[in-house]
């Protein structure tokens, strides 16, 4: 296949993950097979119901995370969990693939019971991803000269969810692509080409046989008979980055 046949194949299947993903769909994403190498189920938060959240549970398996934009995160004063944990596991941070953790807290939504059952976490998530884009529309209006209406703090934040809890946040670097590549950023970067608020749903495909990553020839055919887009971050990053 010709470079520009490649180019057009790479460049329509981020165009229908933009597109899935303004409807509310997911997309899988491929991070790079020298970083992590893992595939993810990725939703716009602000869409999940419970039935997606079985899906994560058994088709994907991974862990069930809620990426946020810096914005966000700065708005509602959300840190980073290594730069609070005062124990010695969190004084020193060696990953293989990357140099830092995104993880954040993990919260229940307050109108939750344990917070673990698929209706619990998805109204979690989606009050997240709601919430989230109240913020993204006030920072947007607040940009144009209006005073702000919304409160964003860290009070705020604790009104409507508490931590511990069953959803795991990840805080998404400030530049997006052009600081980190993983799949917090990829993910955002798809929520902002798509137009939904910035906050994902992000959960690696694990293989059942192997007990190991979903192979990106196998996320593909999952995608295929399943009617998902599947996309490679590096489409994602030469389109969108």
């Amino acid at each position: 296949m010709s470079r520009s046949s490649n180019t057009a194949r790479a460049g329509a299947g981020v165009d229908a993950a933009i597109t899935a993903f303004a409807g509310g769909g997911p997309v899988l994403i491929h991070d790079a097979t020298d970083r992590e190498g893992e595939v993810d189920l990725v939703y716009p938060a602000a869409a999940v119901e419970p039935d997606d959240v079985a899906r994560m549970r058994n088709d994907a398996g991974g862990l069930v995370c809620v990426a946020l934009s810096d914005t966000v995160c700065r708005a509602w004063e959300l840190p980073f969990t290594q730069e609070i944990v005062d124990h010695p596991a969190g004084t020193a941070h060696d990953l293989g693939y990357d140099e830092r953790s995104s993880f954040s807290l993990t919260v229940n939504h307050r109108e939750t019971f344990t917070g673990i059952t698929d209706e619990d976490r998805a109204l979690t998530i989606s009050a997240l991803g709601a919430a989230a884009g109240d913020i993204a529309r006030e920072t947007q209006v607040a940009g144009d000269g209006a005073a702000g209406a919304i409160a964003t703090d860290a009070d705020s934040f604790a009104a409507q969810f508490r931590a511990p809890g069953h959803v795991h946040l990840l805080r998404g670097a400030p530049n997006l692509l052009e600081d980190r590549k993983g799949h917090t950023e990829l993910g955002l970067a798809l929520a902002a080409a798509a137009g939904t608020a910035p906050a994902v749903v992000v959960c690696e495909m694990l293989d059942d046989e192997t007990g190991g990553a979903l192979s990106p020839a196998a996320a593909r055919a999952y995608a295929e008979r399943n009617g998902f887009p599947y996309v490679e971050g590096s489409d994602l990053l030469a389109q969108l980055g």
